[in-house]
């Protein structure tokens, strides 16, 4: 892999996540561990289930850093094989249930798994080609003749710790990028990089008897960023299978958690629950977002109306600069992601690499302590992805555009695949996108570039509408111009029932602009 140097901490880490969850175990037993749904297990036998799963992986395959895929929705199973995968020096390599099935066959192919572990639930995504793969195949929750009972394989080893040394520089997870389409691009993260993560711990509380509920899913880097500090502290984590707001709510009061993770798209739709304001939530302490810029009027209702802290995050799951913003001690900021987090830097630069002056819009290139370790067996698309100062640090390119304002503050404009180039001029969706939505008719919005014989492409508006609400695409599309300028108006409006989102709430605006190209393509 390409070399990359993140910068040096004051006090980098010393003690691996492997280290201290079987410490946590041993120092609180009977503490609880895990909840999900009706299930519940204490720090005790979450430790004697996570040295079973390592037993078994030790019989797998090759040992040290053997990748070991899981495809399953959030459960107690997963969160031990999480960790029992770790605990064997194997890496994690958890499989998006949003990717086809022809994307999961070239990610299982490329990663070279020597097992997977699947639930019932997704078991068609990969039943017409796991059986022809080299690799042991288990059942998390069903019976099938082409895999293991999970269970049966469990009980057939011992619950002893294996105690496997764990290098710093072992790799921890391989993350995919892509969700649907495509080739596949495996992000390794190494245990140094998760491990100074976990210095967010102390100072979040997840060391203090935390009860974090996390309703994104486990393959998700927007899950494990609280997933893992939660168990580092030797807290309590109560995993969701699948996000609904009523019951996401339900269960804050009834289990009186004290953490959350949430996506924008969550935060709006439990903010929108009738009823919300008669549970108790004020046991909440704090609640964090990423994933996507949680829109400045919801960070306002979640602050007047949700006990607790509101914590912003951004950055990506590669790594390189993150941007923190804590919400309720910045109110005149929430239309910005934050500043940056300690030692974190962020440069923007132009087409040309160019670095752009302040409060100019850029690309964000980001370095900090948490930097992938490169894309897996792609060093060419490791080498696009990486931008370089004149001192020659290595700088992660996002693909995102920004500025930043007088106090160091970040606001994100768009990505700049979704920039719109029309007439030779930059427009960006998201500006478009919030003159749309501050319509009280809009409950969503997505703008897009689509093709245009005069201009090249020009910007397409996809609404949805709140129930009831009687304007008509062109009177929508009248009033948004309006207060748009003349280089960015929409030509049209086009309304829909849903917009297509990721399993973390992010909108595939991939999805939305293919039709148009595609009849372009078929038409010339």
């Amino acid at each position: 892999m390409i070399p990359i140097d993140p910068p040096i901490l004051q006090s980098p880490p010393t003690e691996t996540v492997v280290a201290r969850i079987r410490a946590n175990a041993a120092q609180h037993p009977d503490r609880l561990a895990l909840v999900c749904g009706d299930e519940r297990l204490t720090w005790g036998a979450f430790d004697a289930r996570i040295n079973r799963v390592a037993n078994l992986i030790a019989q797998s395959g090759p040992g040290k850093g053997q990748r070991i895929a899981i495809i399953s929705p959030n459960s107690v199973a997963y969160a031990e094989l999480f960790m029992g995968i770790l605990r064997a020096a194997a890496c994690v390599t958890p499989l998006s249930s949003m990717a086809s099935s022809d994307a999961l066959q070239k990610m299982l192919a490329d990663c070279q798994a020597s097992a997977i572990f699947v639930a019932e639930q997704y078991l068609d995504l990969v039943s017409g080609f796991v059986a022809e793969l080299p690799i042991r195949r288990f059942a998390l929750d069903f019976k099938h003749p082409d895999f293991e009972d999970y269970e049966a394989a469990m009980a057939g080893v011992g619950a002893d710790d294996p105690m496997v040394p764990i290098d710093m520089q072992d790799a921890f997870n391989l993350i995919y990028s892509s969700g649907t389409t495509g080739t596949p691009k495996g992000i390794v993260q190494n245990h140094w990089m998760r491990a100074a993560q976990m210095d967010r711990v102390s100072p979040n509380g997840y060391d203090d008897n935390a009860r974090t509920l996390l309703s994104t899913p486990l393959y998700s880097n927007t899950t494990i960023v609280s997933f893992v500090p939660t168990l580092f502290g030797g807290s309590t984590v109560y995993l969701m299978p699948k996000f609904d707001a009523r019951s996401y709510l339900q269960i804050v009061e009834r289990e009186q958690i004290t953490h959350t993770m949430l996506v924008p798209v969550q935060y709006k739709r439990i903010m929108e629950v009738a009823d919300f304001d008669s549970f108790d939530l004020n046991s909440m302490r704090i609640k964090f977002s990423t994933s996507a810029p949680l829109r400045a009027d919801v960070k306002q209702d979640v602050l007047k109306r949700f006990p607790g802290k509101l914590i912003e995050y951004y950055g990506l799951t590669e790594g390189g600069g993150v941007t923190v913003l804590v919400a309720d001690e910045h109110p005149d900021k929430l239309h910005t992601v934050g500043q940056l987090a300690l030692g974190n830097d962020i440069r923007l630069i132009d087409r040309d690499g160019r670095e752009v002056p302040q409060g100019e819009v850029g690309e964000i290139c980001g370095r900090g302590p948490t930097m992938m370790s490169g894309y897996y067996g792609r060093d060419d698309l490791t080498a696009d992805y990486i931008w370089r100062n004149e001192d020659g640090e290595v700088y992660f390119r996002s693909g995102d555009m920004g500025s930043f304002d007088e106090d160091g503050f970040l606001t994100l404009s768009d990505r700049k695949k979704d920039m719109i180039i029309s007439g030779g001029l930059n427009i960006y969706a998201n500006d478009l996108e919030l003159v749309l939505l501050a319509s009280p008719e809009i409950v969503d919005a997505a703008v897009i570039g689509v093709p245009s014989e005069a201009w090249g492409e020009t910007p397409l508006g996809l609404v949805v509408l709140r129930e009831g609400a009687t304007l008509t695409a062109g009177e929508l599309l009248q009033m948004a111009n309006a207060k748009l300028g003349k280089s960015q108006r929409l030509s049209a409006i086009e309304i829909r029932k849903v917009l297509p989102r990721s399993s973390i709430g992010k909108i595939l605006k991939k999805d939305l602009r293919s039709p148009y190209w595609q009849t372009m393509k078929e038409n010339t």
